[in-house]
């Protein structure tokens, strides 16, 4: 339903001023007060006794307090995890693996309002994203994986194949239900058993996630899920017990798993950042491309690792791009995550609120213009207007660093060298998008971009059939695909 303002807030094609009614989603995400250690099948206190609160970064009050683990948890952890692979897990058949993965994609589709709701509350994204992209995305990985479960020889024909035994799996905040499925359903779906550890400030669907394991009848230390802050990270990643490890986050923290696991026999799995190149060429659709571009860096308010936070638009069509950018920017919905109608929630943390006003600053600081949202942000809560900066050049911090949140940084070329120049001129190489009318130029850009994962007149396109993954800095090995599935694998 709409009503007519008195007081407009923004102008729309027709002329007419008008404002949705909130549309809050009402199912009930099944919260607890505290949140315990899944640990063996079971959930447990923590060692320490201590718990953490976790905030709803909407409006910032509590929403539960969190098991904080310390090493003795993860060594329980570790060790259920060890049992569970030697005497049930890495034994049983691929065709009954795969039936406890089908369960829990069930489950999932079963429960997913109630975790998608969760997902909102606890990290800041829009209800619609959580409800039709990270729960459906999150159920169809265990789907997948599970169709391979009694298929792994035909991963590599002619060598034989074999478990890695304990994993250890580090999540970040941006996707925390997705991120969990793309790392424990290839893991299991291999034959390993899991020890994983969420994002300090997106915890509770991970834990959520125990209550599924248990509903699946999962054999007990199959997944074990220990939550707290960088030591348990660590701790995890280092255990003798872990002979693989898999991590998603930033590339600093990942140089750091690096070099603690120089000189061992661990295998590793890196997904870093990035700073993405959005291609647009004057050939290109760009009624659709613009589409692509707020796709691209505002979906997630931009917490999105492969996201197209770098805009390399052909000069002839720049300032008509840019034009039609601020129209779209101009009725982008800003505010509560919880509202069908919002398109950009609340930023996750006080902390990345910082980070990105501080980049923000630095564009203004060295001479970029930057143009703004004209929306009203709610008075509490992590929210950040949609922001786009042109004049940008490749000097500029916010062309050069990832930030990580709603801001969009515009350069232009003149040819197709240019382009491809300044895009691989970055220490990342996550993904690229690439808009044009030529077919062969799409060939031939995805050669040249030095890049993961390369877009054509799309963005932020996945399927779990579809390998993830990057280059340089951010990263190494894949995640989703049989090439992510053999990450999990040691060829014989």
């Amino acid at each position: 339903m709409a009503k007519k303002l008195t007081q407009p807030t923004r102008e729309l094609v027709f002329g007419d001023l008008w404002e949705f009614d909130p549309a809050p989603e009402s199912a009930d995400p099944k919260l607890k007060k505290r949140y315990d250690l899944f640990i063996n099948g079971s959930f447990v206190a923590p060692h320490s006794g201590k718990y953490f609160s976790t905030i709803n970064p909407a409006n910032e009050t509590k929403i539960a307090d969190i098991a904080l683990a310390d090493t003795q948890d993860v060594d329980s952890a570790c060790a259920a995890a060890q049992r569970a692979f030697v005497s049930t897990w890495g034994r049983m058949p691929g065709k009954e693996r795969g039936k406890y993965l089908y369960r829990i994609a069930r489950l999932l589709q079963d429960r997913a309002r109630e975790f998608a709701v969760a997902e909102t509350m606890d990290g800041g994204k829009p209800i619609k994203e959580s409800r039709d992209f990270d729960v459906p995305m999150a159920a169809a990985h265990f789907f997948y994986h599970a169709g391979w479960a009694d298929k792994l020889e035909f991963l590599a024909p002619g060598r034989q194949i074999a478990p890695h035994g304990v994993v250890g799996q580090v999540i970040p905040w941006n996707f925390p239900l997705l991120m969990l499925a793309w790392k424990i359903a290839p893991a299991i779906a291999a034959g390993n058993c899991v020890v994983l550890k969420p994002a300090e400030t997106t915890s509770i669907t991970a834990l959520k996630f125990g209550e599924i394991c248990q509903e699946a009848g999962l054999p007990n230390g199959v997944v074990n899920i220990v939550s707290g802050a960088g030591e348990t990270g660590a701790a995890v990643i280092n255990h003798p017990l872990t002979t693989k490890v898999a991590f998603t986050g930033s590339t600093d923290v990942g140089k750091i798993i690096m070099r603690s696991l120089a000189g061992t026999e661990k295998k590793m799995t890196l997904e870093l950042g990035g700073k993405a190149a959005n291609i647009v060429f004057d050939d290109a659709s760009l009624d659709q491309a613009v589409e692509g571009i707020v796709n691209g860096i505002f979906f997630n308010q931009g917490h999105v690792c492969c996201a197209g936070s770098r805009l390399l638009v052909q000069e002839s069509v720049a300032e008509q791009v840019l034009a039609k950018l601020k129209r779209r920017i101009a009725v982008l919905r800003v505010g509560d995550p919880m509202d069908k109608n919002t398109d950009l929630g609340a930023i996750n943390s006080r902390e990345q609120l910082t980070k990105i006003t501080e980049l923000v600053k630095t564009g203004v600081a060295e001479g970029a213009e930057m143009h703004q949202s004209a929306c009203r942000l709610p008075t509490k809560g992590f929210y950040f207007k949609p922001t786009l900066f042109s004049g940008v050049s490749m000097s500029h911090r916010i062309a050069r660093e990832e930030i990580f949140g709603p801001v969009l940084s515009i350069l232009t070329f003149r040819t197709l060298e240019e382009a491809v120049e300044k895009a691989n001129n970055t220490a990342f190489g996550l993904s690229a998008g690439v808009w044009t009318d030529k077919g062969s130029r799409i060939l031939k850009m995805s050669t040249l971009l030095k890049a993961g994962v390369v877009w054509a007149n799309t963005y932020n396109k996945f399927d779990p059939a579809s390998p993830f993954g990057g280059y340089k800095e951010s990263g190494f090995g894949r995640e989703g695909g049989k090439q992510g599935l053999l990450d999990y694998l040691k060829l014989i």
